[in-house]
């Protein structure tokens, strides 16, 4: 094995200090995992919530584990920093699915619940930002379509998901944000955000930088910097 400390039995010191005295516990028989929901989980950082969804931001350190915990809302992400990720579901065998910088992916755990364990069993950190729904209904807002250089990497029931590159000196023509949603930055750098109707706004952007951005405006963004930025943003339907 990798990892000779055995990692499926480690804890997080906060998690096994706060015990009976703040973790929701559930009923189980003795040598059953315990399972908490997703914002107690270990490295699961609630960063930001609001009436349609609550963000996540989650990294995970070499060697350490995000023990039992329970996905039952529908769920976005986007893999920030990738290593090898093990993930055991409840009473199954663990999994290393490769996956790349930039990736997005959304998972319907309404439909599917899922009880997991991931453990970083790789020489870097394994890091994702995302974010759960929690209005199990969608059809509340219709995104609209986006011009080039904007590529649609998700188009679902649930989220609509944009993949924005620009290199230094390069625009990106007026789009209209017709859905309120999320906006993730994978590269950063100094961006100017023109919005119809108001001042110019100059952005210096970090990697890992997110905000949430309401419905309406519409506006153009010009990479006035030196390197190549990166974003992601998400529409909700």
């Amino acid at each position: 094995m990798r990892n000779a400390i055995g990692r499926r039995q480690f804890l997080c010191g906060c998690c096994a200090v706060l015990g009976a005295a703040v973790l929701p516990r559930q009923a189980r028989a003795a040598g059953d995992p315990e399972i908490v929901p997703i914002e107690f989980a270990s490295f699961h950082d609630q960063t930001f919530s609001n009436e349609y969804l609550q963000f996540m931001n989650v990294t995970i350190p070499p060697g350490q584990i995000a023990a039992y915990h329970r996905h039952t809302r529908d769920f976005a992400q986007v893999y920030m920093a990738v290593s090898d990720a093990e993930g055991t579901p409840l009473g199954g065998k663990p999994v290393i699915t490769p996956r790349k910088v930039g990736e997005v992916l959304f998972t319907n755990y309404t439909k599917q619940p899922v009880v997991h364990q991931v453990a970083n069993v790789g020489a870097s950190d394994f890091r994702i930002m995302g974010f759960e729904l929690f209005d199990s209904q969608p059809g509340r807002f219709s995104p609209l379509p986006r011009p080039e250089p904007y590529v649609s990497v998700i188009d679902n029931h649930r989220v609509q998901a944009w993949r924005l590159i620009l290199k230094p000196g390069e625009v990106a023509p007026a789009m209209q944000q017709a859905a309120p949603g999320v906006r993730i930055a994978v590269q950063g750098g100094m961006l100017v955000e023109c919005v119809q109707g108001k001042p110019e706004h100059k952005l210096n952007l970090k990697y890992g930088d997110f905000a949430w951005q309401n419905a309406g405006p519409v506006r153009t963004m010009r990479n006035a910097g030196t390197s190549t930025v990166e974003l992601v943003e998400f529409e909700l339907k």
